[in-house]
């Protein structure tokens, strides 16, 4: 199980992130056959060299056969930045993954029928890749047909995708299916999403970037425009990100392996997403240490009652301890060992049922043995019982004070006189 970080200070597409995940699995030959395991014989994968500002990496390009002279310039999935102004309008009345493809759309667009989402969940169960890699393209596409069918108010069996449901975009979306499946990601993380901005012109009129699918996809997650105009993500590149549900949270972490995925056009900024496996760093500070020095209150208000109810607020173990303070006065210390995420509580108690204006606390590590407890019999009856485990094998038990303490009761007798009889197998 791997863990990745996504930077994507330079948007996201489809093609990005085949180029990227195809180069940290050191592996691109691997989608070549994918039209032909798709069944899709009028589709081409072709891996070319790119340079982005100096940053030399591949770049997988999906290219549709039926398209005259895409081998020439190719459906740029990632092509963002894009005016928009071209030859025609969008036909905006089904998927607006026309921002897939911002190249000059002088050609006719020969997909074969504009397919709906049945059509395309028959293509991916009838390919030749693994159950899992199904599953997860499945889920892409669903996660569009839902953003669609949102946008347009339309049942989700109805859409009629339009540039979603041609060879390349299958191939695309399928294609990082697959690679997202041998990468066997367990968590993902990433930074907030360049998307661009600007006005799109549409069939319906001018509409703002991100387009209507791609900003439904992104809903949830924090996006920024940048500072260069144009479509910055498209929605494969949106579903995609959504479907590996990643944390934004800022983490601390050890990069093991750096991967480039390039656009296909060229920006002030490098025009590239960088996905990085890491080793996260492990949280060793898990539990902190409170004190205060009061010289001001009698102790006998901290006896049993307090003591209980600063254990119920929080705290796993604490101390008492006398002190010399200030001007001579004699006080004491209270220290408190609590798990990190109970300060508030402990604190708030100590405030509430100490006369102390003023608390201090530090991370600390601890190292603590492997322990259970559990009901044992012996010679004057059952009580329960502690037991731990040195690194060295050798067990130690311990009875519980309250069942000495109700034994002594019992038998008449006083707790030392118990713990001094009591009969422990180890």
């Amino acid at each position: 199980m791997k863990t990745i970080y996504i930077e994507a200070f330079s948007g996201l597409s489809g093609n990005m992130f085949l180029s990227a995940f195809s180069e940290l699995l050191g592996d691109y030959d691997q989608l070549l056959n994918l039209p032909k395991d798709l069944h899709l014989p009028d589709g081409k994968i072709e891996i070319q060299e790119a340079d982005k500002n100096g940053i030399t990496c591949k770049y997988v390009e999906v290219l549709d056969l039926n398209v005259k002279g895409d081998t020439a310039h190719s459906h740029e999935h990632d092509d963002h930045g894009h005016s928009h102004n071209h030859s025609h309008s969008h036909d905006h009345s089904h998927s607006h993954d026309d921002d897939e493809h911002p190249h000059d759309h002088s050609h006719d667009h020969h997909h074969g029928a504009h397919r709906h989402l049945s059509d395309i969940q028959k293509i991916i169960d009838n390919a030749h890749i693994s159950t899992n890699a199904k599953k997860i393209a499945h889920e892409i596409f669903l996660m569009i047909g839902k953003a669609e069918s949102k946008i347009h108010n339309m049942p989700l069996e109805t859409i009629h995708f339009h540039e979603i449901s041609g060879v390349d975009s299958i191939i695309d979306i399928v294609g990082n299916a697959v690679l997202i499946d041998k990468l066997n990601i367990s968590k993902v993380y990433c930074t907030p999403v360049c998307t661009g901005f600007g006005i799109v012109k549409t069939q319906h009129g001018m509409l703002p970037v991100p387009a209507p699918a791609t900003a439904e996809l992104l809903q949830g997650m924090p996006i920024y425009p940048g500072n260069e105009e144009g479509e910055k993500i498209t929605p494969t590149g949106a579903a995609i990100l959504r479907y590996l549900n990643p944390d934004f949270k800022s983490k601390a972490y050890t990069p093991i392996k750096t991967a480039y995925g390039p656009g296909k056009k060229n920006f002030h900024n490098a025009n590239v997403v960088r996905i990085s496996l890491i080793k996260e760093k492990v949280e060793k500070d898990t539990h902190i240490q409170l004190e205060t020095s009061i010289d001001d209150m009698s102790p006998e208000y901290l006896g049993n009652d307090f003591q209980n109810g600063l254990l119920a607020s929080g705290a796993l173990d604490f101390s008492i301890t006398q002190q010399l303070m200030k001007k001579g006065r004699f006080g004491f210390l209270l220290s408190v060992i609590l798990p990190k995420d109970q300060l508030k509580n402990v604190s708030n108690y100590l405030f509430d049922n100490t006369s102390t204006i003023g608390l201090r606390h530090f991370p600390i590590d601890r190292i603590e043995l492997p322990r259970s407890q559990h009901k044992q019999q012996t010679n004057l009856g059952e009580v329960t019982v502690k037991e731990t485990t040195t690194p060295n094998q050798h067990i130690k038990i311990k009875p519980e004070f309250d069942d000495i303490q109700r034994l002594a009761k019992e038998t008449g007798k006083t707790p030392f006189q118990i713990i001094n009889k009591l009969n422990i197998n180890s």
